[in-house]
């Protein structure tokens, strides 16, 4: 699908309209304000080197609206958000704030009162308390000293006005992810912005809260904010957004409404007119048949306690070839299983098993060398090196094996180790020698992948492997996970909550408060059921 034709916004006169000289009527409700534009870019163009990141990019979000940008991995998202809040300059065009330019990046406090960003990953400072890190960087001193009752006044009254269920005075090492996110729009009210970019707002999130973030989007956008809302979830962009952009390849290629688009159109419009399913098909589904030995992965009455969900006498086996995914609510457990098996977090009780062998609790170097490949629901925090380059990062597991007496491996080696991996999952890099901190989200994520697959390993543990990227490297990921099952023997432990992600499973084990409560074992599996499962309710179609 083809750059669409420009879309004539609600203030923009039609034929149709009255353009006399008679004075305009009185706007009482300010309807006229909030279907002007809040931020404009205007024919934007950024390049890093000799790679163009924006070429010629605008885009316009009105008061009272949410704009939804999508685009593959590297289509430019990231290097527009930075320009429209103050961190980047573009080489060319402009950005406008009510039709005014933009401030220069020196005022960095005058792009804060205008525009602020909720990134996928949590900028909040957990020591510190909410009241704290809502004006941090704004806090008003006299004469050297803050006014701390004043400062908790005033997140309270802000907190209250929008219906934050949240204590000024908490710690925010006390919070939910959820109510961290509440935390950092609250930020962004007290700045006095008006404009506002949730990043991949729901990466972290959690079904229920996802509704809640929602619910407040709808709130912020129904008192006049503008609302940039970047996602690689595009169900999420029909849901929440009255249009869209799409990016790729540094252009917007397509802005329209999203009631005027279809999920395939918006799809097809991403990747240049291939569908998700021409560019990285996933393998035919063989039938799995069990064996019974002790080869792949045994969980043995497993308990753990765990923020991020304990575990209450968990028992479950992965076979060679086979792929299981597990699934639950955020504090289910499904998360701690993962990382158990992996060896990044002890158990009070029970074994993990790979190939026969008992794994230590908490021990990751002797999971690895047992054969537990492990891809992190953190990529930022475990997933990779991020000075290192593509190459070092992917073969940091498998040294011994380039240079098993020196210990010396030269770059070209270490590169022609690494290349069949970034291929296969097309790594998008100027070079391997690129570090992948300049790489995006999607890439990052690729090379975390690449990482867990060149040791070869019997047992993967991947746990929400397709969290931020969009649908063609989503696709690529999944392919690359079913191969390493499928035609190597791996054991593949699937833990997330993206449902789509199981479709390839060969069965669900669905976990509530910390215990296994169903499994799915013929699929396809039925969406509604699995839903009504992870909130404990009866399953239809379980085993």
């Amino acid at each position: 699908m083809g750059t669409s034709e420009p879309v004539r916004r609600a203030t923009e006169p039609s034929d149709n309209d009255d353009v006399s000289d008679n004075p305009a009527p009185t706007d009482p409700v300010g309807l006229t304000s909030l279907l002007s534009p809040a931020v404009e870019a205007v024919d934007v163009e950024k390049s890093f080197g000799s790679t163009w990141a924006l070429r010629g990019v605008s885009l316009q979000i009105a008061n009272g609206q949410c704009v939804g940008l999508v685009g593959r991995n590297g289509a430019g998202k990231s290097t527009l958000v930075s320009i429209l809040s103050g961190l980047l300059a573009p080489d060319a065009g402009h950005v406008l704030f009510d039709g005014q330019p933009a401030p220069t990046l020196k005022d960095l406090s005058l792009w804060r009162s205008r525009i602020a960003v909720v990134f996928q990953h949590s900028m909040v400072v957990p020591q510190l308390t909410v009241a704290e890190n809502v004006f941090l960087g704004h806090r008003d001193a006299k004469g050297g000293f803050v006014d701390w009752r004043a400062l908790r006044r005033r997140t309270q009254a802000i907190l209250d006005e929008w219906g934050f269920e949240i204590s000024a005075k908490a710690l925010c090492s006390s919070l939910r992810v959820e109510e961290r996110q509440v935390v950092e729009i609250a930020r962004a009210l007290a700045t006095g912005a008006r404009c506002l970019l949730l990043d991949e707002p729901t990466a972290a999130l959690e079904r229920g809260a996802i509704v809640r973030l929602f619910d407040r989007v709808r709130q912020l956008v129904a008192g006049g904010f503008a609302v940039l809302y970047i996602s690689h979830h595009l169900e999420e962009v029909f849901e929440i957004c009255q249009e869209v952009t799409v990016l790729r390849d540094g252009q917007a290629v397509l802005a329209a409404p999203v009631d005027q688009l279809t999920k395939d159109e918006m799809v097809r419009a991403m990747v240049g007119g291939v569908t998700t399913e021409e560019q990285a098909p996933v393998p035919v589904r063989v039938a799995f048949r069990p064996t019974d030995n002790d080869r792949g992965l045994s969980v043995e009455d497993l308990h753990a306690g765990s923020p991020r969900g304990a575990l209450r006498g968990v028992s479950l086996r992965v076979a060679p070839g086979e792929q299981v995914g597990v699934t639950g609510l955020l504090s289910s457990g499904v998360v701690t299983l993962g990382r158990a098996v992996a060896g990044v977090e002890p158990w009070t009780s029970g074994r993990v098993l790979v190939d026969g062998k008992p794994l230590a609790p908490g021990r990751r170097d002797v999971a690895l060398k047992a054969g537990a490949g492990y891809i992190p629901e953190d990529r930022m925090a475990e997933g990779f090196v991020a000075h290192l380059s593509v190459a070092e990062n992917v073969t940091m597991s498998v040294m011994e094996e380039l240079a098993p007496r020196t210990g010396l491996v030269t770059p070209s080696r270490r590169e022609a180790a690494a290349r069949p991996y970034t291929e296969a999952l097309s790594v998008v890099s100027s070079s391997l020698r690129q570090a992948v901190a300049e790489l995006s989200g999607g890439n990052q994520q690729k090379v975390a992948v690449a990482r867990a697959l060149i040791r070869k390993p019997v047992v993967i543990v991947a746990i929400t492997p397709t969290r931020g990227v969009d649908v063609a490297s989503k696709a690529l990921l999944l392919r690359a996970l079913s191969v390493a099952a499928r035609d190597r023997g791996a054991a593949l432990l699937l833990a997330t909550d993206d449902l789509s992600d199981l479709a390839h499973c060969d069965r669900v084990v669905v976990f509530v408060r910390g215990e296994i409560f169903t499994e799915f074992a013929r699929p396809p599996f039925d969406r509604e059921a699995l839903l009504a499962a992870t909130e404990g309710l009866a399953a239809t179609n379980p085993v």
